[in-house]
């Protein structure tokens, strides 16, 4: 028990410190991508760290067009990449054993059915952090807004919402800048984010 609770604080030590294996996985999809000129952003977890909503995770979030994630595995499977699910969007790191989640361009986001709010073409303006192209911050709010409201099972996405807006003390007009379809759940996460645990 003790050993299990001291392997899982070096893992912990070494993700807050930008040192683990699911980062040097990003790092690496990076590197490639752009030798394909392929434009991507990291999502999920990891763009949430750059934001300042710092939460472990064990995938690697990747938004990438549909024809350049075909491009990507007809070059790179069996090189170092092997899909989880033949024919599906996952693939597995071989060499660091991390599996990469791609979000498509055009899908939708939570329960996959149409929504105003859908996944967009990533751009080679978004945000650097630490090497890593990041989906910008209202862009994240509103994606994981739209897959929380849709999908029961998708709540860590409202609390990662919530957990935004203590960390940078966002304002309740963010939410104008969002898709009208999900500025009501917004300012509930406002709003509960505002309550102040008395223990």
């Amino acid at each position: 028990m003790v050993d299990g609770l001291q392997r899982i604080l070096r893992e912990a030590d070494q993700y807050f410190m930008g040192r683990s294996e699911l980062h040097e996985a990003a790092r690496r999809l990076a590197r490639i991508f752009d030798e394909m000129g392929i434009v991507y952003a990291i999502a999920g977890a990891l763009a949430l760290a750059a934001h300042g909503r710092r939460r472990m995770t064990e995938d690697v979030f990747v938004l990438l067009a549909p024809a350049d994630l075909a491009r990507f595995k007809a070059t790179w499977l069996g090189r170092g990449y092997v899909e989880v699910t033949p024919g599906l969007k996952t693939v597995r790191d071989t060499d660091l054993g991390v599996k990469i989640d791609f979000l498509l361009s055009g899908q939708f986001p939570g329960d996959g059915k149409p929504k105003p709010v859908v996944f967009p073409v990533p751009r080679s303006t978004y945000p650097d952090a630490g090497g890593l192209r990041v989906l910008p911050l209202d862009v994240l709010v509103e994606l994981k807004l739209a897959s929380g409201t849709s999908a029961p099972h998708r709540g860590q996405d409202l609390v990662d919402v919530m957990e935004l807006v203590r960390a940078l003390d966002l304002p309740r007009e963010f939410a104008d800048g969002l898709d009208p379809s999900v500025r009501a759940e917004f300012d509930k996460q406002w709003q509960l984010a505002r309550i102040v645990d008395d223990t």
